[in-house]
């Protein structure tokens, strides 16, 4: 069996508030958190230190995420508008406007020239950071409820709704693909590989979708997930899924066995939510985080004894 993270390897302190989401950087070297203080901070995980703290949206901070050259950051939230900020000195870039509710999702495209949104008014929408306009290019409107999660590849859009549907937009061909899982969907992602759809929803399940034809190929359980927006996603190396619960808890299954094989405690209190995860692209690293309680990083004990060598 693949080896999983199970060790912890450095905590991170500084939000006054609850963190809804945390993201690795697409090299993995640095993340972001956001959060209820309606602060978005830059880290490096790997050494525990906190780099710089943005301070531009005026409500809680829902989603954020690095441009792949690590320049820039876009974030979204409960006041609908959506910032491209400079990294290093933490100003607007642009606030994009047209969102009419809470915007829950923020992604950058594989070029990081484009962003696209998803909100609380059931609308994706997408806006070329290159245009002169500040209008979106493009607004996806199938949705008949919230939009709570966003998966973007080279050519693909994955969106997560209330509605209980995941839908898949392919950008090459203009084509829509729909799924409906019958409950409400909390997280949508895409398999490493390309070729699997993995959806939770509020009926404590996550399910593995056959990209092409729908199919589903397995399912876990075991976490509590029935009220909030929880990550879940694959291991770097497609091994094992992994995902946030409503128990304190982090959730380890084998992909085809579709057994729990490890779980980890976020808190010691059974009330924390586990709202965000995120998987390093390259190793078997975690970065975990929720309503009460520090950031997480987990490793392997023998990668936490190599960054200890490179260290001295």
């Amino acid at each position: 069996m693949a080896a999983l993270p199970n060790q912890l390897a450095h905590e991170f302190h500084g939000h006054q508030d609850a963190i809804r989401a945390i993201r690795f950087t697409k090299s993995g070297e640095y993340c972001l958190t956001c959060s209820a203080d309606k602060t978005v901070r830059l880290w490096n995980p790997h050494r525990g230190l906190g780099i710089k703290t943005y301070k531009g949206p005026g409500q809680e901070v829902l989603d954020a995420t690095a441009a792949h050259d690590n320049g820039r950051i876009i974030c979204g939230g409960r006041d609908k508008v959506v910032y491209l900020l400079d990294v290093s000195t933490g100003q607007p870039i642009r606030k994009y406007r047209g969102h009419y509710g809470a915007i829950n999702c923020v992604k950058f495209n594989e070029e990081s020239s484009v962003i696209i949104t998803g909100s609380y008014d059931s609308t994706v929408r997408v806006w070329d950071c290159k245009s002169r306009t500040y209008d979106p290019i493009q607004v996806m409107e199938e949705a008949k409820d919230s939009i709570t999660s966003l998966f973007v590849s080279n050519h693909e859009i994955l969106t997560g709704s209330v509605d209980g549907k995941a839908r898949r937009y392919d950008i090459r061909f203009g084509k829509l693909f729909s799924d409906t899982v019958g409950q409400p969907v909390t997280s949508v992602s895409l398999s490493r590989d390309g070729l699997c759809v993995l959806v939770s929803s509020l009926d404590n399940h996550i399910r593995l979708l056959d990209k092409e034809n729908g199919e589903l190929l397995n399912t876990f359980k075991g976490h509590s997930n029935t009220e909030y927006k929880i990550d879940s996603s694959l291991t770097h190396d497609d091994s094992h899924i992994v995902s946030g619960s409503e128990d304190g808890k982090i959730y380890f299954w084998d992909l085809v066995e579709g057994n729990v094989v490890q779980t980890l405690k976020q808190s010691q209190s059974s009330s924390c939510i586990v709202y965000s995860l995120s998987y390093h692209p390259n190793s078997a690293c975690l970065l975990s985080a929720g309503s009460e309680g520090p950031v997480k990083v987990w490793k392997r004990q023998e990668d936490m004894k190599e960054d200890e060598d490179e260290d001295d």
